[in-house]
């Protein structure tokens, strides 16, 4: 079993040896030698003197293999070979912050689409410098030299020279401003199935996940929480559990109790031997049935008006106004999803060590800033006295990015004196989320004498994510509207206007960015109501929704190669039956086809689905297909199962027997098509999940002739 090593001298003299290092601008070169004598350049590659490269990754290994592509890219523009590449996680310094976050932190499908073009030109930079080095060794022009898999060569003398001869040199030279990009034809891994480097140490059992942690005199906390929303630990009699085998301490938090012991489940024993008192007096305590009540009835409201980049109410009212008067008749159809949770399969965990002056911990989280913020405000230290090491995420999905789990072991570990690893059992995972909010959704669609629709109008009622997530740092921005409720508008088809009205109906149900966001509510109103409208047209689903797109664009390339994949023209065999959708979300297009035939009994038997997906340039093909294939069993077991109820507050469901997950049984075939072409990169981590609920629910209508509205599935009798 791996061992991380609480000295922090140890890590960085065993990380830091010496060798070049590149960074995404701007870049500084550093004086001092490293500890194998070699220069550095600090940034994001690292070549020692005997030829290893070391690819530093900004971004956590949730099981996205984002960490490949960032050293695919990189290795292409270095001209490295691939043999020699290795991969590391960069440490939390602005340097690595994602550009466009402006910190570190995994969410957004944001680490290849927002770095992919400054990290081509800091691995082109870092191989200008190498080819100076050595033009400057043989006293030859740096023009008549080139690279070759790690090395720098003089064709016309046929010299060459290994980058890791060529690292002390190199990081003396000046930093190009404007070096040349690999051209395309010689580019060998980007867009290539290359094998990804995390999974090697995954299959051995080396890999360190969080609840792997281990180190000199750790002790482990189980924890157990106020299980209705807002309220107080009140009180708890912990005399009882302290005289059980291992254990070390009880600790007392705002909302919650812990129990320190000398291993896992010794601690999570005398938690559950616990029996503290609650203070609800400040709890809002809502049931399910009343809070959905509440949303169908805001969708009624007016809400606030979201404004697209560069609009005004005004403007976005007066386009759907001028709109209204081409429409002849008007089709509005209402849509309802529940709270979902995340349901990592790696629960909530952190382990902590607080020192006087200074905090460390170990944690799979996807908000590195954040957590190092939290903690440093937690203790009142300067941010620069935190430390926080990211170990691989058994499943992310957007759960990652909230605080409480690492701000519970900072503070269990401060009251113990003592490293602690707190570890969150399944039911406190389902029961203490940060959930996808449930909504409702009321589309109105205004259509012209054919059949078309030229305006919509969406209503939308939910929690407002910016309201609870991240201990509410982005609440200023849920003011006047919550632009994390609205996703992208389906405005690439071709209404004349869109207006959209949110309401946020908050009941303290703490909410977050669960994966795909708001298109796991809005597509599924939008794709669904779209079937209807071809329907009522008399069209076919794919040629209504082909019609609204642009000629020569991108999303009709899509539905072209997804009609053909899936033969749709022809159709399915006799007793099956097909139902389709289209959505675009964080730059990518995605359609879907879903094939499927139901019993007299209403039990659904999945038998394929087709998906194509547009994601601009494919850094690495497979890891896409995995994702693709990966949202599309996470949206089934959504669709499906998945429903977070509430009774008094609390949540109802404590594991995988009452919140249920898709089984292989029921896993239907996956066809999987990316289209090639040399777009800016778009996302592939969650852009599937919003349009196969919608696809799944048009090819139940095809199936039964009912229309489904309302999420879970088994609200409406069916099952799998």
């Amino acid at each position: 079993m791996s061992v991380i090593q609480l000295r922090r001298r140890c890590l960085l003299q065993g990380g830091l040896a010496g060798g070049l290092m590149v960074a995404v601008a701007p870049l500084r070169a550093s004086a001092t030698a490293g500890d194998a004598g070699g220069q550095e350049l600090q940034g994001w590659v690292r070549i020692t003197r005997d030829g290893s490269v070391t690819v530093l990754s900004n971004t956590s290994e949730i099981g996205q293999g984002t960490g490949t592509a960032i050293a695919q890219i990189l290795a292409d523009e270095l001209d490295l070979d691939w043999r020699r590449v290795s991969l590391a996680m960069a440490p939390l310094e602005k340097r690595y912050f994602n550009p466009h976050w402006e910190e570190y932190g995994t969410y957004g499908s944001g680490g290849v689409a927002y770095q992919m073009e400054p990290l081509r030109r800091a691995g082109a930079q870092a191989r200008a410098m190498l080819v100076a080095a050595a033009a400057g060794q043989w006293q030859v022009a740096a023009s008549e030299c080139d690279t070759s898999s790690g090395e720098v060569v003089h064709p016309a003398s046929g010299r060459r020279t290994a980058y890791g001869q060529l690292v002390e040199l190199a990081a003396r030279q000046p930093v190009p401003a404007d070096a040349p990009l690999m051209p395309r034809e010689r580019l060998r891994y980007i867009g290539r199935d290359m094998p990804r480097l995390d999974i090697p140490a995954k299959t051995d059992g080396s890999a360190v996940f969080g609840v792997d942690v281990r180190m000199r005199g750790l002790l482990s906390a189980a924890i157990v929480q106020c299980p209705v929303f807002g309220g107080r630990l009140a009180g708890v009699d912990s005399a009882p559990v302290l005289r059980m085998p291992g254990v070390r301490q009880v600790v007392l938090l705002d909302d919650a109790v812990a129990v320190v012991a000398d291993s896992y489940w010794r601690a999570q024993k005398a938690a559950d031997a616990l029996q503290p008192r609650w203070d609800l007096r400040r709890a809002r305590r809502p049931d399910s049935a009343r809070y959905m009540a509440a949303l169908r009835k805001a969708v009624r409201g007016e809400g606030a008006t979201f404004l697209p980049a560069n609009t005004s109410a005004a403007q976005v009212k007066a386009r759907y106004a001028q709109a209204a008067r081409r429409v002849r008749r008007s089709v509005e159809r209402t849509y309802a999803v529940p709270f979902l949770a995340h349901a990592t399969l790696e629960p909530m965990n952190a382990t902590a060590r607080v020192c006087e002056g200074s905090a460390e911990l170990w944690v799979p989280t996807q908000s590195q800033t954040g957590t190092q913020n939290a903690v440093a405000a937690l203790l009142g230290l300067p941010v620069t006295a935190v430390t926080v090491h990211t170990t691989l995420a058994g499943g992310g999905f957007g759960r990652r990015m909230e605080l409480d789990f690492a701000l519970q072991a900072t503070r269990i570990a401060q009251a113990c004196g003592a490293p602690v690893k707190l570890i969150w059992s399944r039911a406190q995972d389902l029961q203490h989320d940060f959930y996808r909010p449930a909504a409702v959704v009321r589309v109105t669609a205004g259509l012209d004498g054919a059949g078309m629709p030229v305006a919509l109008r969406v209503d939308s009622a939910c929690e407002s994510i910016l309201q609870h997530s991240r201990l509410g740092e982005w609440r200023e921005y849920a003011r006047p509207v919550d632009n994390s409720a609205a996703g992208d508008l389906p405005d690439y088809y071709r209404f004349a206007a869109i207006q959209m009205q949110i309401t946020t109906v908050d009941v303290g149900v703490p909410v977050g960015f669960w994966r795909a966001v708001a298109a796991t509510q809005n597509v599924f109103a939008y794709e669904c109501l779209m079937d209807e409208l071809a329907q009522g047209a008399r069209m076919d689903a794919l040629a209504y929704r082909r019609a609204l797109l642009p000629p020569d664009g991108r999303e009709r390339r899509v539905l072209d190669l997804l009609a053909e994949r899936s033969a749709w023209q022809r159709g399915p065999a006799p007793g099956r039956h097909r139902g389709m959708a289209f959505s675009r979300a964080n730059g990518s297009l995605v359609g879907h086809v879903v094939e499927l035939s139901v019993d007299a009994g209403r039990k659904v038997q999945l038998h394929q689905v087709w998906t194509v997906i547009d994601c601009g340039i494919a850094v690495n093909p497979h890891n896409v297909r995995a994702q693709v294939e990966g949202c599309i069993v996470f949206a089934l077991s959504a669709a499906f199962h998945g429903e977070i109820t509430l009774r008094g507050g609390a949540v109802q469901q404590s594991n995988f027997h009452d919140y249920r997950l898709l089984g292989l049984a029921a896993t239907p075939k996956m066809d999987v098509q990316i289209v090639e072409n040399q777009e800016k990169p778009g996302g592939a981590g969650e852009e599937a999940v919003g349009g196969l609920a919608p696809a799944l629910v048009n090819a139940l209508f095809a199936a039964t002739g009912q229309r489904i509205r309302e999420l879970p599935l088994s609200c409406s009798g069916f099952s799998i």
